[in-house]
């Protein structure tokens, strides 16, 4: 029987009949449905959280100018912001944040439909945001944040200062500082 190379390297790869792949593929099924059954469970708990009011005001740059938190609602009731992070700094945004946001024009008429308005936020300049949105060939709402305190007050940016106390709070706990570039600009 000749080597078989799969995708991640692995030579020899088990091969076996039809029926015995159907046995497996059975069995894998069933745990992936409990899984399913799982993050629908896990979904629900997080409708079910409890909303914050957000009083201070925050100012963000639009393509239509300047918007307040308010106004990114748009007249929805709800507003989904994806932190896209895209520093000041930055030469083009997160691979991985890309990635992702490649599916938004596909998905926001959804959002709408459901009383949800879409926006990404960065920090990067509005300027520079709105060159790489043309480079990309997308169409979504896309914010610049640059100079006000959101992304830091949601805990999504780090600051020096943060970064110097020696942790830093990220995903909703304290961890250590990190040592090479993170999430902080």
């Amino acid at each position: 029987m000749p080597k078989i190379k799969t995708v991640h390297g692995i030579e020899n790869h088990k091969v076996v009949s039809q029926k015995e792949w159907l046995a497996t593929r059975l069995e894998l099924l069933e745990a992936e449905k409990e899984l399913t059954r799982h993050s629908d469970e896990l979904a629900l708990q997080r409708q079910e959280l409890p909303w914050v009011r957000i009083d201070k005001e925050y100012h963000f740059e639009t393509e239509e100018g300047k918007a307040s938190f308010a106004d990114l609602f748009r007249g929805c009731t709800q507003l989904l912001i994806y932190h896209f992070m895209f520093g000041p700094d930055y030469t083009a945004g997160c691979a991985t944040c890309s990635t992702i946001a490649d599916g938004f024009n596909g998905f926001v008429a959804h959002l709408a439909n459901h009383d949800v308005m879409l926006w990404a936020v960065s920090r990067a300049p509005l300027a520079k945001l709105q060159a790489y949105k043309r480079r990309m060939g997308w169409s979504f709402l896309w914010a610049s944040s640059l100079g006000g305190d959101f992304n830091f007050d949601f805990n999504v940016s780090l600051t020096q200062e943060q970064q110097r106390e020696g942790t830093v709070e990220y995903n909703y706990r304290r961890e250590p500082a990190w040592k090479l570039r993170g999430i902080g600009d």
